[in-house]
């Protein structure tokens, strides 16, 4: 290749969440700019996620008559994290979340109807500031993609898929200089004046998370999302942060086809959705946690406490009739027949005429599960728990078949992540930045922006919101930088 076509201002890699904004506004502020996706199609996890956003004081709140600030924006962050998210980061997000919101309607985003709106699933903020597509995240992409063809045709903005970046260049002083990339079977050195990692999580990496959370991996992730820009951020001497914020999802159905996956699609509903009729055991038969618990945050919190983190739902086929319509369902979209249709056809998913023989086809230990079942009956007939305070107690289980439902903590994002200062620099072990070298999105971690917690919107809007605020800032400064003499 030539000279001026490995030689950029700004090389972005990840065509995601934060890398598309990012590669628009370095390009449309005057940047040369390269966007590197390894996939064959840009957007990411907007595939698959549901692309919930939040910020305070937009136009649609106005509309609504929501009254709200960033302020009471950031105090809700600040009380569903318990202060574990990086302060000076949810201030940027708050302070500027409102600007990407406007961006996107100005731009056509197809809000759903709905929306704004408080979000249950975790810990609610205490007004409506949720907002999302009717399509999910592939509302956000509607926006970004025409946005990014229209600035490739009028700024300098060149797009490479199916292209991996498989190494940071550096100087000897340790500045990153540019990327290699692999791309149609040879490698390419690019130059750039600056870099940006925007590669997403490593929720479908095994060994990245085994190493980094020391727990198993099932994952409902994007495939893509493997890490990559942790790995070459660690190898030029990059930080992380994050440690110990980690909070999986509560449970989700194994794969049928796939070991090691789970399908965020057909989970059971939660509890806090619907009157719990079963009970949670772990591999030894015993409950581990109040099943009829509100607050999904503490139940996922529980869950980390158990072996595997694996659980299953025990259940009779009285309390699977009554699971019907909506969000009284056991499983997410499926009506009883539906369900038992599903048993011991698909791993993980067990019927059986007694509490004894479903034990030995789940793998639970069958003394176990006789003694809990029959310690949650006693409690039925007493009208209360006495191991965990359980106050909804309709029927005991006990008419057959029984069922069981193998689940485990389930990683749609990762919260350790590179380590970066409030410009979104990268720092390195010392504390420095490293020079040249920039990340956002959830290669920072979730850990970041919403702590030791999952806090509304706080993932895909600082994505976007980094991405424009970096891409703008990166594009004004560099313009020119990158060019050939």
């Amino acid at each position: 290749m030539s000279e001026s076509e490995t030689r950029y201002d700004v090389v972005i890699v990840g065509a995601g969440t934060a890398g598309i904004p990012c590669a628009i506004h370095a390009a449309q502020a005057g940047a040369r700019v390269l966007l590197v996706e390894k996939d064959r199609r840009i957007g990411g996890t907007l595939h698959i996620t549901g692309g919930h956003m939040a910020a305070a004081g937009t136009r649609r709140q106005a509309e609504r008559g929501i009254e709200d600030s960033v302020e009471a924006h950031l105090a809700d962050i600040r009380r569903i994290s318990k202060g574990t998210a990086r302060d000076d980061l949810i201030t940027i997000v708050a302070h500027h979340a409102a600007e990407t919101i406007e961006w996107l309607a100005d731009r056509g985003f197809a809000f759903a109807s709905e929306t704004p709106r408080i979000i249950y699933g975790h810990e609610p903020y205490s007004v409506p500031r949720t907002y999302y597509g009717k399509d999910e995240g592939l509302s956000i992409l509607a926006v970004l993609e025409p946005e990014l063809a229209a600035t490739q045709a009028n700024h300098d903005l060149t797009v490479w898929t199916n292209a991996t970046v498989i190494d940071l260049t550096t100087d000897d002083s340790g500045a990153v200089t540019g990327v290699t990339v692999y791309r149609e079977g040879r490698d390419i050195e690019v130059s750039a004046a600056a870099v940006v990692l925007a590669t997403g999580g490593f929720a479908a990496a095994p060994d990245l998370f085994q190493q980094l959370e020391g727990s198993p991996l099932v994952s409902a992730a994007a495939r893509t999302s493997t890490g990559d820009g942790i790995r070459l951020g660690m190898a030029v001497g990059a930080r992380l942060q994050g440690k110990g914020t980690y909070l999986p999802s509560f449970g989700g159905l194994p794969d049928p086809r796939t070991p090691g996956r789970a399908n965020w699609s057909d989970r059971q509903r939660l509890t806090s959705e619907r009157p719990p009729r079963e009970i949670y055991v772990d591999r030894t038969g015993r409950r581990w946690v109040r099943e009829d618990e509100e607050s999904i945050d503490e139940k996922e919190r529980a869950l980390t406490q158990i072996p595997d983190q694996t659980f299953w739902t025990i259940f009779d086929d009285a309390a699977l009739s009554l699971s019907t319509g909506g969000l009284n369902q056991m499983v997410v979209g499926k009506e009883p027949d539906e369900v038992r249709a599903m048993m011991n056809k698909r791993p993980g998913l067990h019927s059986a005429d007694s509490i004894e023989e479903l034990a030995r086809a789940a793998g639970i230990d069958e003394a176990g599960l006789v003694a809990t079942v029959a310690a949650y009956n006693r409690a039925v007939a007493a009208g209360h728990d006495p191991e965990f305070g359980r106050t909804y107690l309709p029927a005991p289980i006990e008419k057959p078949p029984f069922y069981a439902i193998r689940n485990h903590a389930i990683t749609l994002v990762t919260f350790q992540g590179l380590d970066i200062d409030d410009t979104f620099a990268v720092v390195s072990e010392s504390g420095q930045p490293i020079p040249g070298l920039y990340a956002i999105g959830e290669v920072i971690g979730a850990g970041a922006t919403c702590g030791n917690s999952f806090c509304s919107g706080m993932l895909v809007t600082p994505a976007l919101t980094f991405g424009r605020l970096l891409g703008t800032r990166l594009g004004r400064e560099l313009a020119g930088a990158g060019r050939p003499a």
